[in-house]
């Protein structure tokens, strides 16, 4: 098991964005949880949303006294495609498993299981560590076992679901992104706790000139074109992210707005085997589009000015657990055209900050990218208000009180703020 750096967190540098009778309900829950040690564990230290929830949520917990750590399994290449394999078919997918398969995802996660440390309260994030529940519940039964899953399921593939059924039996709670996503989760308690950006992250926090200009490499220069109308989507190369619906959607979009440009930007993250061949797919499709760049690997300064630049954020999901992406654009006062999927309607209010399509309607995403690329005053309305929205719903100091409250009801800790 691996402990990824992360840097550290001051409640009191959230102040502008927490109401102060919700920070003394925090800190008072945190102080009942102070003698509780927790432990939060998933499959990689880079990429995807949930590593970047964790790098700001773990040290803004310690701050806050409820001593935390992240452990990062340690997994190899044939781990990793079979548990692409089993997120998919969380999803939705009917590919087979073998035996051989499931046998490589319990030996790596029983090792995993073996060593780790005792805590009070382990939180498995996603179904990769899911497996260690075996092994944890034997070495340490008083520990309090909590799965945190960030997928969809509510079209998973019913023998992909039920082959997990035996390790989700022997958790105590388990925390969904919506209530619908856990409807086939039965036997155990079950709480929603909506994901959240840090507004104070680089791929986050307000820019000055300098940040742009030392970034300005990384990105394209039509995105600094006033002329230039930018569309971009940043997201994995994955393909329930629908990248060659997004190029269709962009060749529909440049019938009227001829001069308009597509910024496909992405990472690969160390969990996704099949990110690479996507993003191969990709290229080959947007070859012979000159309006057309893909990008990977950017810095978080590089993405927040490219979703601060763009003039709208295209969220084309098939599926999706919650899409964070959106509200950093949104944050960033960039509307949204997103699909119906998932989380994004938790985050776009229909036509008030962006607008929300069927996840295969290539027509009617084209027409709402028009609609707002050509209406300057409706575009920057919208972004104002999703600006608020996540104010309101979507940041940091929100994700932390739920977690307090989760880690308080799954003990049994109750305090001075528990009926508050």
């Amino acid at each position: 098991m691996q402990t990824p750096a992360t840097n550290a967190r001051s409640m009191a540098a959230y102040a502008e964005f927490v109401a102060e009778d919700r920070l003394t309900r925090m800190r008072s829950r945190a102080a009942a949880l102070e003698d509780r040690r927790v432990a939060h564990v998933n499959s990689t230290a880079a990429g995807g949303g949930v590593v970047e929830l964790l790098r700001s949520l773990v040290p803004l917990l310690n701050d806050l006294g409820v001593p935390t750590d992240w452990l990062v399994m340690d997994a190899d290449g044939p781990f990793f495609d079979v548990t692409k394999a089993i997120h998919n078919g969380l999803q939705g997918d009917d590919a087979p498993f073998t035996d051989e398969m499931w046998r490589t995802y319990r030996d790596v996660n029983e090792r995993n299981a073996d060593a780790m440390d005792e805590y009070d309260v382990v939180v498995l994030h996603d179904p990769q560590p899911l497996g260690m529940v075996e092994g944890l519940r034997e070495r340490f039964p008083e520990a309090t076992l909590v799965w945190r899953c960030h997928i969809d399921l509510t079209d998973a593939n019913p023998a992909v679901l039920d082959a997990l059924e035996p390790y989700v039996e022997r958790i105590d709670h388990a925390v969904f992104s919506r209530e619908q996503y856990g409807r086939g989760v039965e036997g155990v308690p079950k709480t929603v706790i909506h994901p959240a950006i840090d507004p104070l992250t680089d791929k986050n926090r307000e820019l000055d000139p300098a940040d742009v200009d030392a970034v300005r490499g990384e990105l394209p220069t039509v995105l600094f074109d006033p002329e230039v109308p930018v569309v971009t989507q940043v997201s994995r190369f994955d393909p329930w992210k629908d990248p060659i619906g997004v190029l269709r959607t962009h060749r529909r979009v440049t019938e009227s707005v001829l001069d308009a440009h597509l910024v496909l930007a992405g990472g690969m993250a160390d969990d996704d085997p099949e990110g690479q061949a996507v993003y191969d797919r990709v290229v080959a499709a947007a070859e012979a589009d000159a309006g057309v760049t893909l990008l990977t690997d950017l810095s978080d300064v590089a993405v927040n000015v490219l979703q601060r630049e763009a003039s709208v954020v295209l969220q084309k999901s098939l599926r999706e657990g919650f899409a964070l992406t959106v509200s950093e654009a949104l944050w960033k006062r960039t509307p949204v055209v997103g699909s119906n999927v998932g989380g994004i309607p938790l985050q776009v209010a229909d036509g008030e900050c962006g607008f929300l399509v069927e996840p295969e309607d290539i027509e009617t995403a084209a027409d709402r990218v028009r609609t707002l690329l050509t209406d300057d005053e409706r575009r920057t309305e919208m972004g104002e208000n999703g600006r608020e929205r996540v104010r309101e719903r979507f940041l940091l100091p929100r994700l932390a009180h739920d977690y307090l409250d989760l880690l308080a009801e799954a003990t049994g800790v109750t305090d001075a703020a528990a009926d508050d």
